[in-house]
């Protein structure tokens, strides 16, 4: 999806080539300067605390928002709390519908996504609630980067027309600050900064999501190897970056 030279326009966000080149506190500093109050930090792990602590460190108010899913780890929940008394954020929560959850339970059971596959239970946990979260947003912030998954996120840009989640009515702009960076620039950022992390990253787990689909890596494994590990590498997304095929086109 393009953006039009309309839509430049009215936030004058620089040419593309400018934005790759620039630093990830330089595109938060954007983002906010561009789109606050209607821009959101989407969080959930260690990439999306590296967002908050760059936003912190511009004295900038940003909303930061996370789904809770129901079936999160308690260290997950922790951690959460964490972030919110270390950094004075206030953390908004969105939930899935009781209705579809009690429903998707009640036909199925507990664990319907080790036999169907993992997309409705997502579609239900995840993407419905991420949807009303940016239901009021121009703008949102995602710690997506590039060698998570080669096969989905190898492409993204660091600011794009959102591909899923933009309407007719309504472009979406979505900023992917650590797009170009390495897991290894994550963890050096975390420590260098003494940013909070989820205690479950010590204990083998890279990349966290619900309790039942996250497992711990083995030493030498790709770190989304530990989500929905019954499935084909292929599918390792939930449906919150839908676009990541190589098709999403940056500004």
């Amino acid at each position: 999806m393009l953006v039009t030279a309309t839509a430049l326009d009215t936030h004058s966000l620089p040419e593309p080539s400018i934005l790759e080149a620039m630093e990830a506190q330089e595109l938060m500093a954007l983002a906010i300067e561009k789109y606050s109050p209607n821009l959101a930090i989407a969080f959930s792990g260690a990439e999306d605390v590296v967002l908050i602590d760059l936003a912190f460190r511009l004295s900038r108010p940003c909303r930061v928002f996370y789904l809770d899913t129901g079936r999160l780890h308690a260290e997950t929940y922790r951690f959460l709390q964490r972030v919110r008394e270390h950094y004075k954020v206030r953390l908004e929560a969105f939930f899935p519908q009781p209705q579809s959850v009690e429903r998707l339970v009640g036909d199925k059971g507990l664990f319907s996504f080790y036999e169907d596959g993992h997309k409705e239970c997502c579609g239900i946990r995840k993407v419905e609630p991420l949807r009303r979260a940016l239901g009021n947003l121009a703008a949102w912030v995602t710690g997506q980067r590039r060698d998570q998954s080669p096969s989905t996120r190898g492409k993204i840009p660091v600011v794009q027309v959102d591909p899923t989640f933009s309407t007719p009515e309504r472009q979406l702009i979505k900023f992917n600050p650590l797009a170009n960076w390495t897991s290894e620039q994550v963890w050096a950022y975390i420590h260098r900064n003494e940013v909070p992390f989820n205690s479950l990253h010590e204990r083998g787990y890279v990349s966290i999501g619900c309790e039942p689909c996250t497992r711990p890596v083995l030493p030498g494994q790709h770190e989304r190897e530990g989500r929905w590990w019954w499935e084909e590498q292929t599918k390792k997304e939930c449906g919150l970056h839908r676009g990541n095929d190589g098709h999403s086109n940056g500004v």
